[in-house]
């Protein structure tokens, strides 16, 4: 398992994305790329005005991405990563924008400095696509008990959910693997997880058949 191989997990707040990423570093021995959340500096500014700090807080998330992007493109060895760099763009500022905070202006100039980019980056192998309702969803946000998640609505998650479809039901730069995660506890049950597992590896053996 030491070739060169690049998971993305995509999904919704609360579907588990980073839990996944670190049962799959344990079994497997794959390098993690996490969410850099934590070391937004426009994060508290923009929770407490949306408008105001949108762009910024977007700007840094996409050059944080390509950050990890790069360094992931020049890691030797299997690697899985917790957000792939499309969901910024395509979920979180779009739905930003669509709901008024983040003017025309700035999502077009934030658009165009993206698909620039994206010209330029290899895709993953494969993208791993957790697709949940918004009742587990918040079973999932509340039990993991982040408190700066508690106030998330239903219609927030909803509107995500949305856009994640869309976003899939157009994506071609790379083979999807949907899971469907209202059906998998992967966090709670190990046949779960062994499944999901079996899955990623099946896509990896069929793309090395393929192309090796």
């Amino acid at each position: 398992m030491s070739e060169k191989y690049f998971v993305a997990v995509a999904g919704n707040i609360g579907v588990g994305k980073s839990t996944l990423t670190h049962l799959l570093v344990n079994s497997m021995g794959w390098s993690p790329f996490y969410e850099a959340v934590d070391d937004n500096p426009y994060l508290s500014d923009f929770y407490r005005d949306m408008r105001q700090w949108s762009f910024h807080s977007q700007i840094f998330f996409l050059s944080s991405r390509l950050r990890s992007h790069r360094e992931i493109l020049n890691h030797p060895h299997p690697v899985v990563q917790d957000r792939s760099i499309y969901e910024d763009a395509e979920i979180f500022a779009r739905n930003l924008h669509q709901r008024g905070n983040m003017s025309d202006r700035d999502f077009h100039v934030y658009r165009n400095l993206y698909q620039e980019f994206i010209q330029f980056l290899p895709p993953p192998h494969l993208i791993v696509y957790l697709k949940a309702s918004v009742p587990t969803l918040i079973e999932r946000i509340l039990r993991r008990g982040r408190d700066f998640e508690r106030d998330v609505s239903p219609l927030y998650l909803q509107q995500l959910n949305e856009l994640y479809d869309a976003w899939i039901e157009d994506f071609t730069l790379c083979p999807v693997l949907t899971l469907q995660a209202d059906e998998l506890d992967f966090v709670r049950f190990d046949s779960d997880f062994c499944f999901i597992q079996e899955q990623i590896l099946n896509r990896r053996g069929a793309r090395e058949k393929v192309y090796g």
